[in-house]
């Protein structure tokens, strides 16, 4: 069958809404694939992330799930109906500009986990600044099962959990359990499923209560000084924060503090 011909790719592969305060959240709408990454969803998902990063209003971004899964990787039958190394190129290509447009957002972007988070579905999560996940839920980069090293989930993976654990799922494709991926790191949170969203929310209004400008700044800096020697990560650092010293929100939060009042943002 042509993959094009899907029915499950008839539907909007992405749920884009969005709240006074500035709250995206964006949806995987593939349930019956499991939310697998086709090259639509794909398209979707960075056409969102396009939109957020245009919008000076928006806040956090939500990334949740519909059905049992929260994302099953990519799309292996879309995959196999086009087998040519310039296919494969462009896909992976594709799902990596995607990835690293979700991390250079100005903003934070929460995965909302449920079910399986498999192969590039980990890596989304990996990808995300913060993870909360429903305590049942289950997260391995599988593809070295099927004969497929998850080499670009790895970029990911191994930079959120050690070497070692990183490494382990990576060859042996065992699944992990939520309790698991908090203690090495992919996850912040493990809850009840049904409490999911309530703790997700928490997060969301922490984050919102907080001047946009030093968020954004301080998430650039984090990623950018992560991927630099220790004195050039603490010169960006230090011009960082004397720039967001300066912006009167900063100003206003030090005055207050001196004041022992609620700072005026």
């Amino acid at each position: 069958m042509n993959h094009r011909l899907d029915p499950t790719l008839v539907q909007d592969p992405v749920r884009y809404e969005r709240d006074a305060r500035g709250v995206v959240t964006l949806t995987l709408n593939r349930p019956q694939a499991f939310n697998a990454l086709s090259e639509a969803m794909l398209a979707a998902l960075q056409a969102a992330v396009d939109r957020v990063a245009a919008d000076e209003g928006a806040r956090v971004v939500v990334l949740a799930a519909e059905g049992k899964a929260f994302c099953a990787g990519h799309d292996l039958k879309e995959m196999r109906a086009e087998p040519s190394l310039d296919y494969y190129n462009r896909l992976f290509a594709q799902c990596g500009r995607f990835m690293m447009a979700l991390q250079a957002l100005p903003v934070p972007v929460i995965a909302q986990v449920q079910g399986i988070a498999t192969a590039a579905g980990c890596q989304l999560v990996a990808m995300c600044d913060l993870a909360v996940s429903a305590r049942d839920a289950k997260f391995a980069v599988s593809g070295v099962n099927l004969g497929l090293f998850c080499s670009t989930p790895s970029v990911a993976l191994s930079r959120n959990l050690g070497r070692k654990a990183a490494f382990e799922m990576l060859v042996t494709g065992a699944f992990i359990s939520a309790d698991e991926a908090k203690a090495q790191g992919l996850v912040n949170r493990v809850v009840d499923a049904a409490d999911v969203p309530a703790e997700v929310a928490k997060l969301v209004d922490s984050i919102v209560a907080k001047p946009r400008v030093a968020i954004a700044a301080g998430k650039g800096l984090f990623y950018r000084q992560l991927e630099a020697g220790m004195a050039a990560a603490y010169e960006d650092a230090a011009r960082t924060m004397a720039c967001n010293m300066m912006d009167p929100s900063a100003l206003e939060g030090v005055q207050a503090f001196i004041d022992k009042r609620q700072p005026n943002w």
